[in-house]
């Protein structure tokens, strides 16, 4: 099919490159502008800007949609369909109208469930036992239109927010080419969203990093992996600020200390008093520094994570 593709970050990415190895035409590729990163703020280029460029695809980085100056020249690649996966952008309901199957969205949840910008993270942060790829018929609502193909995936145990990202992402792609296909052959059936069972996964920011350890060690040992690798939870030891990547809850009643006071600290973790049960802390790192096991902080000598020691401010 001729498409246009929309997205920005490595998970769209990878639904781009399914379409290129599919032999779909792209007739356009449309991502957020260049932003400054790295430590000399240069303007970088963003994954799927990247492949596209690598391919010799058509580039547009508008600011915005909603001119009809960019609705225009969307309008002169002629899609036939137009795909959205991470843009980040909104799509008005001008640009929606514009390709003769209108938009598909690739997004990473079981829709209704987990409808916003962090569907990955809040997925495992609330306990889910699974998740997966909805494609949808993107309309004008927040993640509400109708939902096309579902394909579904089990979060593990030990899942962090970057290992789910990384089993979404091809299965994303998949999902795409599989609707793509049901949609030339005129066998796509849409469903619509039950949005009584709908949730909202809102944007995370820094301001989520610090731990609450007055909450429960299940609570904190979820949130510790889905945060993990943005925007990682952190906490305090005095003035030093540790990055919190990995961590177990212990369901072990017997300590009555003040919540965030280390109970015990061994080679296979430190544990930690949360408003409910104990936090077995494994993975972290230090301000400068590479991730490290607890094990390794004791090798250092570090005098961090010590018995007795309260962490938060």
């Amino acid at each position: 099919m001729r498409v246009v593709f929309a997205g920005t970050p490595d998970f769209a990415a990878a639904s781009l490159r399914a379409l290129l190895d599919a032999g779909h035409e792209v007739a356009a590729v449309y991502t957020q502008p260049d932003r400054p990163s790295g430590r000399g703020r240069h303007a970088r280029p963003g994954p799927v800007a990247s492949l596209a460029r690598e391919h010799g695809i058509a580039l547009e980085q508008p600011e915005s949609l909603r001119n009809a100056e960019a609705r225009a020249r969307l309008a002169s690649y002629e899609p036939e369909v137009m795909v959205v996966a991470a843009y980040g952008l909104i799509l008005p309901q001008a640009v929606l109208d514009i390709p003769e199957f209108g938009c598909l969205n690739v997004h990473a949840s079981l829709l209704p469930r987990w409808r916003g910008a962090a569907p990955i993270q809040w997925a495992i942060a609330s306990g889910d036992a699974e998740t997966g790829i909805t494609i949808m018929q993107m309309d004008a609502g927040l993640d509400t239109g109708d939902i096309l193909l579902s394909k579904r995936l089990t979060i593990h145990p030990d899942e962090t927010g970057g290992s789910l990202h990384d089993r979404l992402a091809p299965l994303g792609g998949e999902a795409l080419l599989e609707a793509l296909q049901q949609l030339q052959a005129g066998s796509l059936r849409a469903e619509p969203q039950d949005s009584h069972h709908a949730t909202y996964a809102r944007k995370l920011e820094r301001a989520d990093s610090p731990v609450d350890w007055h909450q429960s060690a299940a609570t904190l040992a979820r949130h510790i992996r889905a945060f993990n690798p943005w925007p990682v939870c952190t906490t305090h030891v005095g003035e030093t600020t540790l990055k919190l990547l990995f961590a177990e809850a212990v369901n072990d009643e017997a300590a009555t200390e003040a919540p965030g006071t280390v109970i015990e600290r061994n080679r296979d973790g430190a544990l930690i008093q949360c408003g409910e049960g104990l936090l077995n802390l494994t993975r972290l790192q230090l301000p400068g520094g590479k991730p490290q096991t607890v094990g390794d902080l004791i090798n250092g000598g570090k005098p961090l994570l010590e018995p007795g020691q309260r962490l938060g401010k």
